[in-house]
C-alpha cells in the first residue's frame, strides 16, 4: 500500500514538474514575443515614422505666424512696369452680423472725421457717402464675413489714433498689407487683369482645393492674400506668388513663448516681362478711342456709326507670335479692385472689366431690353473670310487662278417658285471676275457661287466637315492657344444654319463670312497664319520671366500650332486681290501692305447692324506685323477699322520698325491733314469705292 502512495506521489510530482516547465517556456516565449514587438515598432517609429512624429512634436511645441509672400511685378517688353506691389498701412471694416445701417453711416461720419483731421491733405478727401458705399451693407461686391477696405495709405497720425481708439470704432482694423498698383495709363487693363482676396476667389476651380495636401507652410495659401483672378495676373499666379514668410515661436503647452523667434524671410514671386510694348499699347487704346469718338460724330454717310461704342484690336508679330498691342476699350481703372471694389464703381465698369479682344463681353447698355438689341464683343468675318474661301477654293480644286464668272450683283439658288437671291452690296454688278478680282471688289456673288455652292453640289452635306476642317486650321472656331483665362473659341454657326436651312444655305452664306462670330484675338491668329503663308502660331504675351535677382528662368520660345501648305500660286492669288483692296486712313503709308476690309451684317434683336471689321499685314515684301480691328457698329469696315490699324501699324514703326529699326514719326498735322482730305475727297461719291461690295 506504501509503495502504490509512493508511485502515486512520484507521478504527480512528474506532472507538477512538466506543467512547471511549460509554464516556464511559455512565459520566456510570450516574454521574448513582447519584447522583440516592441523593439520592432520602436525601430519603425525611429526609422520611418521619426521624421514625421518629429515634424508634430515641433509643431506641437512651435506656433507660426505667416507673412504673405512678395508679388512678383509685370513689366512690358521694355521694362517699364506695368503692376507692382507696395507695402502700405490700411484701414478695414467687417460687417458684424446685425449691425444696421444706421449705425453703418455714423461709424462713416466718424471715421470721415478722422480722415479730414489726420489724413493727407493732397487726397482727395472720402465723405461719409464714399466710406458707408465701401462697407457693402448690401454685400453686393463682398461676402458676408470679407473685410472691406475702407482706405490705403494712411498716415502715421491715423495710425496712431485708431491704435489708440480701437474700442469705440466696432469692426475697424488697421493692416500692413501689400498693395497692387497697376499704370494709371490703363496700360492693357483687361489683358494684365486683377487680382481678390482668395477669400472672395474661390468661385474660380482654380482655387476651391489650392490648399488640400499641401504640406509646405511656405506655399499654402492665405485667406487674406490676393490672388489674380483675371487675366495674366491669374494665368500666371504660381509665377508671380512666390512664398510665404515664417515667424515660428517656440510655445508651452498653454501656448506662451517660451524662447527666440525663428523668421524664414518671404521670397519673392518671379518677375514678367511681356511682349506688350508699352508705347504701341496706349497708342492702339487711343486709336480706337478717338476713332469711336469720330465716327458717331460724323456728318459723312459712310463714316457715321452712331452706336458705335466698343473697339477691339490685337497686334501681332507674323514671325514670333508675341503680341504686341491688345486692347478692350473702352477700358477701366484696374486700381478699383485694391481692397475690393465698391458697388458704385463696379455698376460703373462692369460692361468693361470683361476682355472683348478674346472672349464675349455684351454691349454697354444698362437696360436689358436695349442690350439686346446691339451685338457683342464677338462679331461675324464679314469679307475678311473671303481670302481663306478663295484658298479652300482652290486648293478644292472647285477653281483655278483663271477661272472666271460673270458677276450681275447676286447669286440665286434654291428650288423654282423659292428661290433666295445673295447680293453684293448695293447690288453691284462687277462683270466679270477672276479669284483675285474676287477679293478685290469683295464679291459676295462669286463666293456663293464658284465656292460656297460648288462645294455643296460636290460633296452634299459631308462639305460642311471640309469647310469646317479649314477654318479650324486657320485658328477659327477654336482657341488660339494663348493660355488666357476664359478665352472663347468663337461661334460657329454653319452647323446650326445646315439644320435651320440647309447645307447648300449654309456653305453659302459661310463662303461670304456670315456663318461665324469670332474674337479679334483669333482675327490676328488667321492674318499671321495668311502672312506667314500657312504658319499658324500660338499667341504669346509673356516675352520672359526672371526671379527677383534678374537670372533668367524662362526665356521665350516661338510655338507652331499647325501648318497648312498650298502652291505659291495660290497664296499669290489672295494676295494680289488684298493689294487691291481700296481703304481709308492709309494714304502716305510707306510700306506695301496686304488687307481685306469687312462689314459683317448680323441680326440681333430683330434688327440688323453692320460691324466694321478689318485684317492687315506689312510690309508686303517680308511680313512683320499683322493687325486685326474690330468695331461692333462700326459700319463700313473700310471706314470703321481700317483707320485705327494704320495708327498701329504707325505706332509700332516708331517704337520697334516695320523693317527691324525704328522709323522716325512723321509730322502728324500733316498726315492728319492729308488724311482728313483724302477722305472728305472720297466721301464726296455717295457709294465710297473703299466699301463697295464688303458684306
Amino acid at each position: 500500500m506504501s509503495n502504490e502512495r509512493t508511485e502515486e506521489a512520484q507521478k504527480r510530482e512528474l506532472r507538477n514538474r512538466r506543467n512547471f516547465s511549460f509554464r516556464l517556456n511559455l512565459f520566456f516565449f510570450v516574454t521574448f514575443f513582447v519584447f522583440s514587438t516592441l523593439i520592432v515598432r520602436l525601430a519603425y517609429l525611429q526609422f520611418v515614422e521619426g521624421a514625421s512624429l518629429k515634424e508634430r512634436e515641433h509643431q506641437i511645441g512651435t506656433r507660426n505666424v505667416y507673412i504673405p509672400p512678395i508679388r512678383g511685378n509685370i513689366y512690358d517688353s521694355t521694362g517699364v512696369p506695368i503692376a507692382y506691389s507696395t507695402s502700405t498701412q490700411s484701414l478695414y471694416y467687417t460687417l458684424e452680423q446685425g449691425t444696421k445701417e444706421e449705425a453703418g453711416r455714423a461709424l462713416a461720419s466718424k471715421l470721415v472725421e478722422v480722415f479730414d483731421k489726420y489724413g493727407d491733405k493732397v487726397s482727395k478727401p472720402l465723405t461719409a457717402d464714399d466710406v458707408f458705399e465701401d462697407m457693402d451693407f448690401g454685400g453686393k461686391v463682398h461676402l458676408p464675413y470679407q473685410q472691406r477696405r475702407i482706405k490705403s495709405g494712411l498716415t502715421e497720425k491715423e495710425i496712431a489714433y485708431f491704435s489708440e481708439h480701437k474700442s469705440e470704432y466696432k469692426g475697424v482694423e488697421v493692416v500692413e498689407e501689400s498693395i497692387r498698383q497697376y499704370s494709371s495709363e490703363h496700360v492693357a487693363a483687361q489683358l494684365v487683369g486683377y487680382m481678390k482676396q482668395l477669400q472672395g476667389a474661390t468661385s474660380l476651380s482654380y482655387y476651391k482645393d489650392i490648399n488640400k495636401d499641401q504640406t509646405d507652410p511656405t506655399l499654402k495659401y492665405l485667406d487674406t492674400e490676393d490672388v489674380g483672378f483675371d487675366g495674366i495676373e491669374l494665368m500666371y499666379q504660381e509665377e508671380l506668388r512666390g512664398r510665404n514668410g515664417l515667424k515660428t515661436y517656440p510655445v508651452n503647452s498653454e501656448s506662451r513663448i517660451i524662447g527666440p523667434m525663428e523668421l524664414t524671410k518671404p521670397v519673392k514671386g518671379n518677375n514678367l516681362f511681356l511682349t506688350i510694348n508699352k508705347d504701341v499699347q496706349l497708342a492702339t487704346q487711343n486709336a480706337i478711342t478717338t476713332h469711336l469718338e469720330k465716327i458717331r460724330t460724323s456728318t459723312l454717310k459712310a463714316e457715321r456709326a452712331p452706336n458705335a461704342k466698343t473697339g477691339y484690336a490685337v497686334a501681332m508679330e507674323v514671325k514670333t507670335g508675341k503680341v504686341v498691342a491688345m486692347a478692350s476699350m473702352p477700358d477701366y481703372d484696374t486700381n478699383l479692385w485694391q481692397g475690393g471694389i465698391s458697388s458704385k464703381d463696379y455698376d460703373a465698369v462692369k460692361y468693361y472689366m470683361g476682355n472683348g479682344a478674346i472672349r464675349e463681353v455684351q454691349a454697354p447698355y444698362e437696360d436689358d431690353k436695349e442690350r439686346l438689341k446691339h451685338p457683342s464683343s464677338l462679331v461675324n468675318l464679314g469679307s475678311t473670310q473671303k481670302p481663306l474661301t478663295i484658298l479652300l477654293g482652290l486648293n478644292e480644286h472647285l477653281i483655278t487662278p483663271n477661272s472666271t464668272f460673270n458677276d450681275p450683283g447676286y447669286f440665286q439658288f434654291g428650288r423654282k417658285g423659292y428661290e433666295t437671291k445673295v447680293r453684293n452690296s448695293k447690288s453691284e454688278a462687277n462683270g466679270l471676275l477672276t479669284p483675285w478680282k474676287a477679293i478685290a471688289k469683295s464679291s459676295n456673288a462669286f463666293m456663293s457661287a464658284m465656292v460656297g455652292n460648288a462645294l455643296y453640289l460636290r460633296d452634299g452635306s459631308d462639305a460642311l466637315d471640309v469647310w469646317d476642317s479649314y477654318m479650324k486650321q486657320f485658328g477659327l472656331g477654336v482657341t488660339t492657344g494663348s493660355g488666357l483665362p476664359g478665352e472663347s473659341k468663337g461661334s460657329v454657326n454653319y452647323y446650326e444654319e445646315a439644320k435651320r436651312g440647309s447645307a447648300q444655305s449654309a456653305l453659302i452664306y459661310a463662303s461670304f463670312g456670315q456663318q461665324g462670330r469670332y474674337t479679334a484675338l483669333q482675327l490676328a491668329q488667321y492674318a499671321t497664319t495668311l502672312a506667314s503663308h500657312g504658319t499658324r502660331l500660338k499667341p504669346q504675351f509673356v516675352d520672359r520671366i526672371e526671379d527677383a535677382d534678374g537670372n533668367l528662368v524662362q526665356p521665350y520660345q516661338k510655338e507652331v500650332l499647325n501648318t497648312v501648305s498650298f502652291p505659291d500660286e495660290y497664296w499669290n492669288t489672295i494676295e494680289k486681290g488684298m493689294g487691291q483692296v481700296k481703304v481709308q486712313g492709309f494714304d502716305g503709308f510707306p510700306y506695301n501692305f496686304y488687307r481685306k476690309t469687312g462689314t459683317s451684317q448680323q441680326e440681333v434683336g430683330g434688327g440688323l447692324v453692320e460691324n466694321a471689321v478689318f485684317i492687315a499685314y506689312a510690309p508686303a515684301e517680308d511680313p512683320v506685323l499683322a493687325v486685326a480691328v474690330v468695331v461692333p457698329e462700326g459700319g463700313f469696315g473700310g471706314w470703321g477699322a481700317a483707320p485705327i490699324a494704320r495708327k498701329i501699324f504707325d505706332a509700332y514703326d516708331q517704337a520697334v520698325g516695320l523693317t527691324g529699326t525704328p522709323r522716325k514719326a512723321a509730322n502728324p498735322s500733316a498726315a492728319d491733314s492729308s488724311a482728313d482730305g483724302a477722305a472728305a475727297a472720297n466721301a464726296n461719291a455717295d457709294a465710297p469705292d473703299s466699301t463697295n461690295n464688303e458684306q
